[in-house]
């Protein structure tokens, strides 16, 4: 059971969760309730305080080659500004040792579609082609396991789209992918799982295809509105 505190507050307490290659698990919950302490002890950035996460059996955070075996998606777009879009991806590219950096960076930035802007400065993009940039960082080594805080914000249509259907390539090749989100629509469109979170706990853990929308919906509001 997976548990993370800071000084007296639990912000994970006693999480015990699963996910499976070819699964995308939808984590929702109100502010405050956990999400992003729980991505960052699966990404191996935060060390339990009870418990353990593991990818394939190792236990996290490992070594740099169990590391490589993830991509983490942020809000926060975590990119250097006065590196290019192709710069920036290629760098992590070689970071994660991935054989013909150059093709496969290329072939990242135009998933995403944002080729035609790769030679331009990160700080001269827009907020959403910042956000494409960031994807196109965090999987152009092909990660197994990806874990995306709130990967949409910013995005256009366009950008959203192409995220969505990158995320469920990968899924289909075998990744395992965890999505923190807001938009109920949004999260249950594109995941085979679905968690509600509140206090540091799984309030809600269902398939996707068993869950009736307006249900889950209404006690998505319930848990918001009584949480604090």
């Amino acid at each position: 059971m997976l548990s993370r505190s800071f000084g007296r507050r639990k912000a994970v307490d006693g999480i015990t969760l699963t996910i499976n290659s070819g699964e995308i698990l939808a984590l929702f919950g109100p502010n405050g309730a956990g999400k992003t302490t729980l991505l960052r002890l699966l990404a191996g950035l935060l060390k339990p305080t009870a418990g353990t996460a593991q990818i394939g059996g190792v236990s996290l955070p490992g070594g740099p080659s169990v590391r490589r075996r993830i991509g983490i998606v942020s809000h926060h777009t975590l990119l250097y500004e006065a590196f290019t879009a192709r710069e920036n991806v290629e760098f992590a590219a070689r970071l994660y040792r991935v054989k013909n950096f150059r093709q496969e960076s290329a072939r990242a930035l135009e998933r995403m579609h944002i080729l035609d802007r790769a030679d331009t400065p990160v700080r001269a993009l827009s907020r959403g082609l910042r956000q494409r940039v960031s994807v196109a960082r965090a999987t152009v080594h092909q990660p197994e396991v990806i874990l995306a805080d709130e990967p949409f914000t910013g995005l256009d249509i366009l950008g959203a789209t192409a995220l969505s259907g990158l995320l469920e390539s990968l899924r289909v090749s075998g990744a395992t992918i965890v999505v923190v989100t807001h938009n109920l629509e949004e999260g249950l469109s594109l995941s085979t799982h679905a968690a509600i979170m509140d206090k540091g706990r799984i309030a809600e853990l269902s398939q996707t295809s068993m869950i009736d929308r307006q249900i889950f919906a209404d006690r998505y509001r319930q848990i918001v509105t009584t949480s604090g």
